[in-house]
């Protein structure tokens, strides 16, 4: 067999062997970016869920007194709605944050959150809220970011 043949022949075998490995390994990083991007969307939905439960309260702030806790220190209609309605903001910024650790959203587009988010933390409504000691079900990671914020809003409104 002619030695030009084979070598050609080799070439090619490997030619094809590094193509299917490589269409392999960039299936498996679809794969592995479809994964994460589910994650991101199942956190989503549970945030947007609890969302839901805390719109509810807002629009009627009497279903807030199922669980004791979730009224704790809140005296009056006022304050349970102004409550839950900045545990939604809350919320809203969580799925930015989220989604930012997860690389589902760009940099300057979650910078702007985090603008938007440190108005929203300097206001006393909000600072009420995050001081409140009842159940905020958030993220764990989460939660120490935004009392972050907190005291950050704190010393700028100091400044």
């Amino acid at each position: 067999m002619n030695p030009n043949f084979q070598l050609a022949a080799i070439i090619l075998q490997t030619i094809s062997s590094l193509s299917i490995a490589g269409g392999l390994i960039f299936a498996a990083f679809q794969f592995y970016y479809a994964r994460k991007a589910q994650h991101v969307a199942n956190f989503t939905k549970l945030v947007e869920l609890q969302m839901s439960l805390r719109r509810m309260r807002v629009d009627n702030p009497q279903l807030a007194h199922v669980y004791k806790d979730d009224v704790r220190n809140l005296k009056g209609e006022e304050e349970i709605r102004q409550y839950f309605f900045n545990l939604m903001q809350l919320s809203l910024f969580e799925i930015a944050w989220y989604s930012h650790q997860h690389g589902q959203l760009s940099d300057e587009y979650f910078e702007s959150w985090v603008k938007r988010f440190r108005v929203i933390a300097a206001e006393d409504s909000f600072r009420r809220m995050m001081a409140n000691p009842s159940m905020k079900i958030l993220h764990d990671e989460f939660q120490e970011y935004a009392h972050t914020f907190i005291s950050e809003a704190r010393v700028a409104r100091t400044a």
